[in-house]
C-alpha cells in the first residue's frame, strides 16, 4: 500500500498535517497571487480551482491554496471575503456574497490528544445557485446551502440550508414566514 502524503490526505478530508513542506508551499504559492490578486496585478483563474464566466471578487480577498474553489457564473464576493478551502469549496452560479463574509472548509479533531499533534481535516462546503449570504456571515464547515437560500447578514451557519430557505441568527434559524 503506498504511503500517502499529506496534500493527498488534505484534499481526501482526512487527518493531515498543515505543517507539511509541500503545503507550506501550496500555502507561499497562494500568498504570492493573493498579493497580486489583492493589488490588481493578478486573475482568477491562475489558482483558483474553476471560475466561471463575468465573476467578481472584489479585493482584499483571502483563501488558503484557492485550487479548492469552484465559482459559477455570474458570482459575486465583496470586499475581505475569506474562503479556508483546505477541501473542495463551490459556490454556484448567480450566488452573491457580502462583504466580510468567511467560508470554512478547515476543521480542527475535537479529540484533545489528537488536536496536539497539530493534525486537521477539511469538510466541503457547497453553496448552490443563485444563493444571497448577507455581509459578515460565517459559513462552517461540511455545510451545503441549497439553491435560491438566504443567509442573514452575521449569521453563523452550523447545518444544512436547504433551498430556498432564509436563515439568520447565531446559530442561524430559518425565518418565519
Amino acid at each position: 500500500m503506498a504511503i500517502r502524503s499529506e496534500k493527498q490526505k488534505m484534499l481526501a478530508g482526512e487527518l493531515y498535517s498543515a505543517a507539511d513542506p509541500e503545503l507550506q508551499q501550496d500555502m507561499a504559492d497562494c500568498a504570492a497571487w493573493l498579493a497580486r490578486y489583492n493589488a490588481q496585478n493578478g486573475s482568477l483563474a491562475e489558482r483558483l480551482g474553476a471560475v466561471g464566466t463575468d465573476v467578481t471578487i472584489r479585493p482584499p480577498f483571502y483563501c488558503d491554496y484557492g485550487y479548492n474553489i469552484f465559482l459559477g457564473d455570474n458570482v459575486f464576493l465583496n470586499f475581505n471575503c475569506v474562503v479556508l478551502d483546505v477541501v473542495e469549496v463551490r459556490i454556484g452560479h448567480g450566488t452573491q456574497i457580502g462583504p466580510g463574509v468567511q467560508i470554512f472548509a478547515a476543521d480542527h479533531p475535537r479529540d484533545p490528544a489528537v488536536r496536539r499533534k497539530l493534525l486537521e481535516f477539511g469538510r466541503p462546503v457547497i453553496i448552490g445557485e443563485n444563493v444571497w449570504i448577507g455581509g459578515g456571515a460565517i459559513i462552517l464547515p461540511g455545510i451545503t446551502i441549497g439553491d435560491d437560500a438566504i443567509i442573514g447578514a452575521g449569521s453563523v451557519v452550523t447545518r444544512d440550508v436547504a433551498a430556498g430557505v432564509t436563515v439568520a441568527g447565531n446559530p442561524a434559524r430559518p425565518l418565519r414566514r
